[in-house]
């Protein structure tokens, strides 16, 4: 059975920048502005706020992870936040990638595993479209296993340390994808995929994505009527059908050209576009510049 999930992720190719342990005591807070970039961050021990724009606060527990797949404007604190001019004191360095906030003396309050990711492909952006802006799960012990072994492996110096990671992190992005599913994810594939209706036809679009797919075709898909379907699809994941699958579209084409994997004729053909003065046309407008430009410089 085709996987969306496992689709979107295998193209994003994901790779480790660092982790570090935080723990805090007393009232503290702290604030990140947007990198573009992933952050995962899975609870220890202890409690904490997390607290991101257009979003209600989460009070996260032990064994409570969060995958933010472009970071943005967020903030972590304690329960009771300090004062705003509090937030963003430099933490102490208390051991080789581990760091302090708040109280520096006695035992921490809250204990958690932070990780500053990357996304080599050049699309990323386009991708992580498809996905939530925040994913939330709790309860996952595999989760937890997951982040411990990437730790470990981002600390030590082994053979093949990056295939490794990469593999990990695929591994951890998926199982935090489809575990989101009971936690109410915001719009994006996770929650299309946990509607069965709407799964359905995500599965069938990604199996051929060079169907002259319509949105009653993909309706169909989905055994609802042409104008249940599109407004079920567009609230759920977030975009429009026919926008979703020129994004899917988009990100294949830059993924065979950049492996030279074919003509921009061919590729043209194999993402769904009668000829390649079309599909040039709708590259360029995505992309920012036209597919044979893009085959070069990859």
């Amino acid at each position: 059975m085709i996987d969306p999930l496992t689709d979107v992720v295998g193209l994003l190719r994901p790779g480790v920048r660092f982790t570090k342990l935080v723990g805090a005591a007393g009232r503290w807070g702290v604030r990140r502005t947007e990198t573009g970039q992933p952050t995962y961050c899975a609870i220890l021990d202890g409690t904490c706020l997390l607290t991101v724009d257009d979003m209600d606060p989460i009070a996260l527990e032990p064994g409570d992870f969060v995958l933010i797949p472009a970071t943005y404007a967020f903030a972590m604190s304690s329960l009771r936040p300090p004062p705003a001019r509090d937030f963003d004191k430099p933490p102490a360095q208390v051991a080789p990638g581990e760091v302090r906030h708040g109280t520096p003396d006695g035992a921490p309050d809250v204990r958690f595993l932070i990780g500053h990711c990357e996304f080599a492909a050049p699309d990323a952006a386009l991708l992580v479209s498809l996905l939530p802006r925040v994913v939330y799960v709790r309860g996952e012990p595999r989760l937890a296993t997951l982040v411990q072994l990437a730790n470990d492996e981002s600390r030590a110096q082994r053979p093949a340390r990056e295939v490794v990671l990469a593999r990990l992190l695929e591994v951890l992005l998926i199982e935090a994808l489809r575990g989101a599913t009971g936690t109410q994810p915001s719009p994006g594939l996770v929650r299309g995929l946990a509607d069965a209706r709407l799964a359905n036809a995500l599965r069938a679009l990604h199996a051929a994505p060079a169907r002259a797919w319509t949105v009653a075709d993909l309706a169909r898909e989905a055994a609802l009527s042409r104008s249940a379907f599109f407004d079920r699809f567009s609230r759920t994941v977030g975009m429009a059908p026919m926008t979703y699958l020129l994004t899917w579209r988009m990100a294949l084409a830059q993924d065979l050209l950049r492996r030279g994997a074919g003509s921009v004729a061919e590729v043209a053909e194999r993402v769904g576009y009668s000829s390649a003065s079309t599909f040039t046309v709708a590259f360029a407008r995505h992309v920012g510049q036209p597919p044979a430009r893009y085959a070069r410089a990859a």
